[in-house]
């Protein structure tokens, strides 16, 4: 009779595959975002000429961490170690976001918002909001599909479609790491950043 009732309690195989379907696609959304937000900042860069400053190199250095941990998701299936490690990078970024906040709140020489602002914020503030908005998006992910191993199950091969979008995304990604290294190295060279230029190309 215990059995019975176990089984009538368990999801059905295709309500279970639709479950992860959906799980997928909310990771999906999450590296989607990112991609969005770093390739935004990069069009400033390159386009207007926003040279990041430090701590903002770390913010995008702790957003490339996020992806680096959805993209184990796809790629190995989902995991708790996966999730982990995106969510210490989200909180890497929250820190980060929040010293340069602190720091550029009461404008000084030195110690200034760099860069336009978007819908009346600055990068630093946006910072804050997003990792804010990151480590939400994991607390409900948690939330919502605790039993990773049963997800894990679930080969990413039964969604074709979704998982032709994760390696464009994940393949975003990493161009997008490396455009970022590359600039980083020019902008910075061996030495300190700064934001008055391109150490390598005066």
């Amino acid at each position: 009779m215990v059995n019975h009732t176990q089984q009538t309690m368990m999801p059905e195989p295709s309500q279970r595959q639709l479950w992860t379907q959906l799980h997928r696609l909310y990771l999906l959304a999450m590296m989607a975002m990112i991609a969005a937000i770093l390739t935004t900042a990069m069009v400033y860069q390159y386009g207007d000429g926003e040279l990041p400053c430090p701590l903002c190199l770390l913010q995008r250095l702790a957003m490339f961490g996020v992806c680096f941990g959805l993209v184990l998701q796809f790629r190995y299936g989902v995991s708790f170690q996966n999730s982990g490690i995106s969510l210490l990078f989200a909180i890497f970024l929250l820190i980060v976001s929040v010293r340069q906040t602190l720091l550029d709140i009461y404008p000084r020489e030195g110690h200034e918002y760099i860069g336009s602002a978007v819908l009346g914020l600055h990068m630093p503030v946006w910072s804050v909001l997003i990792a804010l908005a990151l480590i939400t998006a994991f607390a409900v992910q948690m939330l919502l599909w605790g039993d990773a191993r049963q997800n894990r199950r679930i080969s990413l091969r039964k969604f074709p479609a979704l998982r032709s979008l994760a390696v464009v995304f994940s393949l975003y990604i990493v161009l997008l790491a490396a455009i970022n290294t590359a600039s980083v190295f020019v902008q910075c060279g061996l030495g300190q950043c700064h934001t008055t230029g391109y150490a390598l190309l005066k």
